[in-house]
């Protein structure tokens, strides 16, 4: 099925998919439905087959070679959600041991594997046959709201220069926080933009939940926790907080109360890719004893979590504290793909000590990193300057580069006084 060139949108990961294609005999694609992996899968593969067809899923139950494309022209061929017959990825990896040929398979899944069924159904990792790629939702960027005049790779090679990047108004980014990076949400009409991220809720609670698990979980449960993850946005919290928050909400007898059930309810997200927590950097610091360790949470998408907690742009606008939280998501999920796409690493830092924190550490291929603050507003800039110092001086390794991201902001700016870098992120690419 050809890709609608008109329609598509390139996404960041192509880069890294034609790499990979380059050097392994096939390559997994993993990450959230809806999130583009079919679209971009097909774009680059020359066949394809879609195992959420029952007429295929039995036939590959039967017999796995029955939907492999040995022909030569037909290569890479896509197998879409291939976790539905998991005994696609061994048939994968032995048909890549036949052959010296690169870049026979693209496969794609929306679900990880329960540990159990991975034990009983797939006997190899695939290293060195399958690589694999992680792809998330669409950053601003890639959808086309921003404009890329502001880079990270020309901040951290000092190249990049002052842009007047024009006026962005408030009331967009709120709708761009609850539209989120969904493709098929990207030309959706603006009063219909929360119909998508609460559907893909809906189907959270209501099936996916329970796929792949002779395990039935409660949905009422998993609401609840979904909820608490969308209140604790961009916070650093752990599941004895989240027990908290949760009874602190509802009124209900039978909460998620045992650490056990918490932490099987987690796991269903994360297999589902739905989370992404942002892990503590510690390197450098002249008190390493004193640096946090506890990951800041994030659901993939800040849509979602409007979703849960039933956000509008309207009330996103009357309430600057949660909006300040789901922008810092915002930005966060951007900076993710895009270092994603540079071979880096995304972290926060805090100091339980002094409770210095510092939003987003962007560690670059090389081992050099840079500190980011984000602010939704310019007249917290100052704020955001000397925290960023104080950061700085108490680093043994000083950072490549610093750097505040704005919501509302007119240009992209390096201050004289500090080299500061202060970036709208309705202008920032990798």
């Amino acid at each position: 099925m050809p890709v609608d060139e008109s329609k598509y949108k390139k996404r960041l990961i192509e880069k890294k998919l034609e790499e990979y294609l380059s050097v392994f005999g096939a390559v997994s694609i993993e990450g959230p439905k809806w999130c583009g992996k079919t679209w971009t899968s097909l774009k680059h593969s020359k066949s394809e087959v879609y195992m959420d067809d029952e007429d295929i899923k039995e036939m590959a139950k039967l017999d796995i070679k029955s939907i492999l494309n040995t022909n030569l022209n037909k290569k890479p061929q896509l197998i879409d959600e291939w976790h539905l017959v998991p005994t696609v990825w061994d048939a994968i990896r032995r048909e890549c041991d036949k052959t010296t040929d690169k870049g026979n398979f693209i496969i794609t899944g929306s679900t990880t594997l329960p540990s159990k069924i991975l034990k009983e159904k797939v006997h190899h990792s695939g290293v060195g046959r399958i690589g694999r790629l992680n792809m998330y939702t669409m950053s601003l960027y890639e959808s086309g709201d921003s404009t890329g005049e502001a880079s990270l790779t020309k901040m951290l090679n000092n190249t990049q220069k002052t842009i007047n990047t024009g006026n962005v108004e408030i009331l967009q980014l709120a709708k761009l926080i609850v539209r989120g990076g969904w493709p098929a949400n990207v030309d959706v009409n603006e009063n219909k933009i929360g119909l998508i991220p609460k559907s893909y809720i809906d189907s959270i609670l209501n099936i996916d939940m329970n796929e792949e698990s002779e395990k039935r979980r409660d949905k009422n449960k998993m609401k609840m926790l979904l909820k608490s993850l969308s209140r604790n946005e961009s916070s650093i919290v752990g599941n004895k907080t989240i027990i908290k928050d949760i009874a602190e909400y509802e009124n209900e007898q039978e909460l998620l109360s045992s650490r056990d059930t918490l932490i099987d309810y987690l796991d269903v997200l994360d297999r589902l890719h739905l989370i992404e927590n942002q892990e503590a950097y510690a390197e450098n610091y002249r008190s390493p004893n004193r640096i946090g360790k506890s990951p800041k949470r994030h659901l993939t998408d800040p849509s979602l979590s409007c979703a849960c907690l039933g956000l509008t742009p309207e009330k996103l606008l009357k309430d600057l504290n949660t909006f300040g939280f789901m922008f810092e998501a915002l930005v966060e999920r951007d900076l993710r793909i895009y270092m994603d796409y540079l071979n880096g690493h995304l972290y926060h830092f805090r100091d339980n000590v002094t409770g210095l924190e510092v939003d987003s550490i962007l560690e670059f291929e090389d081992g050099e990193y840079a500190a980011v603050e984000i602010k939704l507003g310019y007249n917290q800039i100052d704020e955001a300057k000397k925290n960023l110092l104080n950061f700085y001086n108490n680093m043994v390794k000083k950072p490549a580069f610093m750097c505040i991201i704005v919501g509302k902001c007119q240009a992209v700016i390096k201050d004289k006084e500090t080299g500061i870098y202060i970036v709208p992120i309705t202008s920032l690419k990798p």
